[in-house]
């Protein structure tokens, strides 16, 4: 074991996706001096990976055998191809199906007879494989299924070049930075927001001076007037809440751009290992059930089959500075049934996944497990958005609008909306949130360099 680990893990976010000058967060954790020597290597910003960290990887079948990394490549390759396909559809005015899921069954049911060969258990290899390359995507695309996903709008989000990256001393570091720089004592945690007012009067008490239109009341009783908010909660939450978290409510186009955008659950489950059973090489250890295709229905039994959605697990990386720590990732109605087992049972289940997969009735279980509960939190309630079908990336744009609508109100900008999900290119990352806060401060800056009108 590693006495010396820092036991660090990212519940949250994980990686800079396309650490290059074109990423703020890249920038910013550079400017810092918060990245390791490679990060900030030319031909590692120069790398399309298109949105998938190409590490060192194996592949599990559940027979309990390394898979052929022949037959992997060629069933990636294709589904790579035919996810690539989908940019075509942008701006379509009537794509051949509503969602990415749909498309993609339709073309690989079109190959299904020239793959593996046409030999048939290559075939169903091929299928398997095929199938555990969805399931990747719905992790990518923090959703259940990708058959919830937009075809049409798929193609706008935008992945930056770059060989993803971690922060080696964690994403907070990041944020911790950033805060720095402010007077101290000027942000509040843990404190809760029970409902915003807005097109309001307010008056501060013994202070008849003037008046704010918005007056934020928190959970404890304590209430902060303003003249502006910036309302950066998940969409998750506004999908729950926003009927009475706001009042007067949000006008209909808003309501309705939130209720058609997708939000869905992408859960990480760490296991720490004694000894690690993998070899120092390997950076990601792969998953495939071989009795599956993307062409049949996934079983809707749970409580039986849940752990069939992990994708595998990725090394997190230094051990020396981590232990022999595995962090697999799960999307979906899974995930969120994960999240109410106990951390026995999903040890337990991990453990047997693992030694079905390897072939190793022996093989240790891991010492402790953490996960995280994205959906059960109920400020989150899931992870990150995406454009669903019923939706589009005007929806996206609604959402950023500030209100009220009128331009010419004579109190503007009452609320303002960021976070990922109001960024029609980089939604579901940092960088989109990073971006989205920098455009709406800059809506008051604008605002206040005006000159008042005479």
């Amino acid at each position: 074991s590693l006495p010396a680990a820092s036991g660090l893990v990212e519940m949250g976010a994980h990686w800079i996706h396309g650490p290059s000058p074109g990423n703020p967060i890249f920038r910013l954790a550079t400017h810092y001096g918060l990245l390791g020597p490679e990060a900030a290597q030319e031909e590692n910003q120069q790398v399309e990976a298109g949105g998938h960290p190409p590490l060192p990887s194996i592949t599990y079948g559940s027979s309990g055998r390394v898979l052929s990394p022949q037959a992997v490549g060629e069933a990636r390759h294709l589904f790579d191809t035919l996810l690539a396909s989908t940019r075509a559809f942008q701006g379509a005015k009537e794509p051949p199906v509503p969602s990415v899921g749909q498309y993609l069954r339709a073309e690989i049911t079109r190959r299904v007879s020239a793959l593996g060969g046409g030999k048939e258990d290559t075939q169903q290899l091929q299928l398997a494989i095929l199938a555990a390359c969805l399931k990747l995507e719905c992790c990518i695309s923090g959703t259940h299924s990708m058959d919830l996903v937009a075809l049409e709008p798929f193609g706008e989000y935008i992945s930056l070049p770059g060989l993803d990256c971690t922060f080696p001393g964690g994403y907070s570091s990041l944020s911790d930075r950033m805060v720095s720089a402010l007077p101290e004592g000027i942000i509040l945690f843990n404190k809760a927001v029970r409902t915003i007012r807005w097109k309001g009067s307010f008056r501060e008490e013994g202070n008849d001076a003037r008046d704010f239109p918005v007056r934020v009341e928190c959970e404890d009783g304590d209430v902060f007037l303003a003249d502006h908010v910036i309302v950066t909660v998940p969409l998750g939450f506004l999908k729950e809440r926003h009927q009475d978290f706001f009042q007067p409510p949000l006008p209909k186009r808003k309501a309705e751009a939130i209720r058609h955008l997708g939000f869905g659950t992408n859960n990480k489950i760490f296991l720490e290992f004694e000894h690690p059973f993998w070899e120092p090489q390997q950076q990601l250890l792969e998953m495939v059930w071989e009795d599956e295709s993307p062409l049949e229905e996934p079983s809707a039994d749970l409580e039986a089959n849940w752990f069939k959605k992990l994708i595998g697990f990725v090394v997190l990386q230094p051990p020396e500075q981590h232990g022999h720590v595995l962090c697999g990732f799960i999307a979906g109605k899974e995930s969120e049934y994960m999240e109410r087992l106990s951390n026995e049972e999903v040890l337990g289940t991990m453990t047997r996944v693992l030694r079905t997969v390897t072939g190793n009735p022996c093989l240790p279980a891991p010492r402790s497990v953490l996960r995280s509960q994205w959906h059960s939190a109920p400020y989150t309630r899931g992870s990150y958005s995406y454009v669903a079908v019923g939706s589009s990336g005007d929806d996206i744009d609604v959402l950023a609008q500030p209100l009220p609508e009128d331009p010419k109100d004579p109190r503007p900008l009452q609320l303002l909306f960021a976070g990922e999900a109001t960024h029609r290119t980089f939604y579901s990352t940092t960088h989109g949130a990073l971006l989205s806060g920098w455009r709406e401060a800059e809506r008051l800056n604008q605002l206040f360099e005006a000159p008042s009108p005479a």
